[in-house]
């Protein structure tokens, strides 16, 4: 017989019209086009068994990056899908991510409006997904809040909150590299890219965990707040457990992604 794997995440709220759960890193939210693996989606679908056998139809409406923790919002039903897809539309919903960075901003608070789009849309580039700031790009926003700066091993880090007031591919993740403090732990903009194909040609070998130090980009979503039903509905999730470490200065605990899960508040 062979091992059962089921996902692991957890309920932080639950109404009849949608799911709040906390992700764990490095799992994904949708299938991918590769080898079977655990998914958050086919997690909710098993939890929501018995809903979707009486007409339910799970949508996730706040995706996530595979290595980017933190919450994510489920729709239960197609009419709950339709009316949180205008809500943040109208970008009448808040949210808020954590990110630990290379070095020390300088300023406290501070904000880059600089225009993204993919790398491959202007020039030849390896890697597909890979955003850049371009002066052709979409027009995005992102705020930025300095929690802390720390230092770990002889090296500068600090604790970052972010605050995306669009929604582009990899925002957050461009901004900060753009502005010369890339979020650790980021194959993809932490520098060239390199790091990236070397991850997906050899998969995380010493070599990367010297350049790039945890397994996974730091990020994650730590906070959303929107209007449902007349009421104005805040949720809050801590650091994960990694990245919390990490800056406390604890020795890191590399997970390898098989996971379990549960529901409770």
């Amino acid at each position: 017989m062979g091992l059962q794997v089921v996902v692991n995440f957890r309920v932080i709220d639950e109404s009849a019209d949608w799911l709040l759960v906390d992700k764990p890193a490095p799992l994904i939210v949708h299938p991918a086009n590769r080898k079977p693996e655990p998914t958050l989606l086919g997690g909710i679908r098993h939890l929501l068994a018995y809903e979707i056998a009486n007409g339910a139809c799970p949508a996730i409406i706040t995706r996530l990056d595979r290595e980017t923790s933190g919450l994510v919002l489920v729709a239960k039903h197609t009419a709950a899908a339709r009316e949180l897809g205008r809500i943040f539309q109208r970008r009448a919903a808040a949210k808020e991510y954590l990110a630990i960075v290379m070095g020390w901003p300088e300023a406290d608070t501070w904000e880059c409006a600089a225009p993204i789009l993919r790398a491959g849309e202007i020039g030849p580039s390896s890697i597909w997904v890979r955003q850049i700031v371009h002066p052709a790009g979409r027009l995005c926003r992102t705020r930025f809040q300095l929690e802390r700066r720390f230092a770990r091993d002889g090296r500068k880090f600090a604790l970052v909150r972010c605050f995306p007031e669009t929604g582009r591919m990899h925002q957050i993740r461009v901004h900060l590299a753009a502005g010369g403090h890339p979020i650790l732990g980021d194959k993809l903009y932490a520098g060239d890219g390199s790091e990236y194909l070397a991850w997906m040609a050899d998969g995380w070998t010493p070599q990367l965990r010297e350049r790039l130090l945890l397994p996974r980009h730091a990020l994650h979503a730590a906070r959303l707040a929107l209007p449902w039903n007349g009421r104005w509905i805040e949720w809050e999730t801590d650091l994960a457990s990694d990245l919390a470490d990490f800056a406390a200065g604890r020795e890191i605990c590399e997970i390898a992604g098989v996971v379990i899960w549960n529901r409770h508040a």
